[in-house]
């Protein structure tokens, strides 16, 4: 079997090195990968957006099934392109998409068919939108429609303070158009779990829970980033809770999908705030997150082409997910200045130190091959470092002691990620 990924990121590696665990697959390609994927795919140089160039590629080397990873591919409708040309494709349509790429759109959804959620009202006009502030009590949450690169959330803890943000966001477009509609939404508290889940339209299959460390500094300060590290499973998304969100969050998001005429095949990533009055839906992504997947996917025990291929082709009620018993922890090594501005091309040294050594991973996702073939840096998260342990304390260990055998000139990266497992 030969497979396409289209992406390049620290997801896209994770998924990568999966899919070439599977037996069955001979010959993988990523579009446009990087150079950690390199190892194990054959990259080229296609835009993940480029769908004409994507489908023609894929016709030429006659590819038996396409996975694509990144949320801006699938907003923009590069899974139907697969699709429409014949092409069994693992990622939802556009049309399901938008579950991630409009915020209001998946605000209302849950309105209507009473999946639990923060109250909000939707804004197109700054001023209508600073007028409504005065009327609620702080914190504020404001949420960019569009998508942000995970950075389309500004939590403001005065009025003064969030007046400025819908300044940025809807007048100065700091998020470009994705900020001409913004959600107000309800301050929610309590603990933040992730949970992604496989879906072919009808059936969902929800995966090991995780955590992700969105904040670019220690002690969760400073601005949102892409994520900055996460650890799998959480300790506080109990059986009870689990139970709780299938019947109330994730089938009947599926469902109401599917009443809605856009059937969901993909991964559904479900953000949770577990409050004082049970679980509630922070956000949808409409794929795989980024760290998340890098901590979910080494711990799964299928045959991860056996579940996309399930997903697409609506046979998801024939898998039954099975998860190693252990924990996993994943530490973004980044660019210094990141998610601001910063420096790349610094050589990446140690490497090596990852060949062979099982239970640890080094996933790329800012890295390329310069003139001289050597592998620099090429994005403000340049790698996860992850590690598996026989539980959280010993995956983070082990992760933390690992994030030291790979240097490169403005390295940063967080020193608490998964210290909420202290206080379980």
């Amino acid at each position: 079997m030969k497979v396409l990924i289209v992406g390049g990121g620290g997801r896209e590696h994770a998924i990568t090195w999966a899919v070439a665990k599977s037996p069955r697959v001979d010959k993988i390609y990523a579009a446009p990968g990087n150079a950690g994927i390199a190892e194990l795919a054959e990259c080229v140089d296609i835009s993940a957006m480029d769908s004409e160039k994507l489908v023609a590629f894929a016709k030429e080397k006659e590819i038996d099934f396409v996975v694509v990873g990144p949320d801006d591919p699938l907003a923009a409708g590069v899974a139907d392109a697969f699709l429409d040309a014949g092409f069994k494709t693992f990622g939802p349509r556009k049309n399901a998409a938008i579950i991630e790429a409009s915020k209001a759109f998946s605000k209302d959804l849950m309105k209507k068919y009473n999946i639990p959620s923060a109250a909000y009202e939707t804004f197109t006009d700054a001023d209508e939108a600073m007028k409504y502030l005065e009327t609620i009590d702080a914190p504020y949450v404001l949420k960019a429609d569009g998508l942000a690169l995970g950075k389309g959330v500004l939590i403001c803890q005065t009025l003064e303070e969030a007046k400025e943000g819908i300044k940025e966001m809807m007048i100065d477009s700091k998020f470009g158009s994705a900020g001409n509609k913004v959600v107000i939404e309800e301050f929610m508290t309590g603990r933040e779990v992730s949970v992604l889940c496989f879906s072919d339209g009808k059936t969902i299959r929800p995966m090991t829970s995780a955590q992700d460390h969105k904040r670019a500094g220690d002690g969760d300060t400073g601005l949102n980033t892409g994520g900055m590290g996460t650890f799998s499973p959480s300790p506080f998304y109990t059986k009870d809770i689990d139970e709780f969100c299938f019947k109330n969050i994730y089938q009947p998001t599926i469902d109401a999908m599917a009443a809605e005429g856009r059937p969901f095949k993909g991964v559904l990533y479900c953000g949770l705030m577990l409050t004082p009055n049970g679980p509630k839906v922070v956000e949808y992504n409409a794929r795989f997150g980024d760290p998340e997947a890098q901590v979910v996917i080494p711990r799964l025990k299928n045959d991860i082409m056996d579940v996309f291929e399930a997903c697409a082709d609506g046979t998801l009620d024939q898998i039954e997910l099975e998860f190693e018993d252990n924990a996993a922890v994943c530490v973004m090594l980044a660019s210094d200045g990141y998610p601001v501005s910063y420096e790349k091309g610094f050589e990446m040294k140690g490497l090596e130190n990852f060949k062979d050594k099982d239970g640890y991973f080094a996933f790329h996702s800012g890295s390329k091959f310069n003139d001289e073939g050597k592998i620099v840096t090429n994005g403000g998260r340049v790698i996860g470092i992850t590690a598996l342990g026989k539980d959280l304390f010993e995956a983070r260990a082990n992760a933390y002691k690992a994030t030291e055998w790979v240097d490169f000139e403005n390295k940063y990266m967080r020193h608490d990620i998964g210290k909420a497992i202290d206080e379980q």
